[in-house]
């Protein structure tokens, strides 16, 4: 069970690292849970930073 929700989350991170790197806004979040939209917004906040460190276009 752990292993599923781990890989959930882990889901959840790597698509708002790519809704980041595609230049989509925070508040287009598909996700309610709580976890899920934390790791989601953890993934973007990333991807905005590496974007404005010249690392992606």
């Amino acid at each position: 069970m752990k292993r599923q929700k781990r890989d959930r989350l882990q889901r959840a991170h790597s698509h708002g690292y790519q809704a980041g790197l595609h230049g989509k806004n925070k508040e287009e979040c598909p996700y309610q849970n709580l976890d899920a939209k934390s790791e989601w917004l953890g993934g973007w906040r990333e991807a905005m930073s590496d974007r404005s460190m010249g690392l992606f276009k």
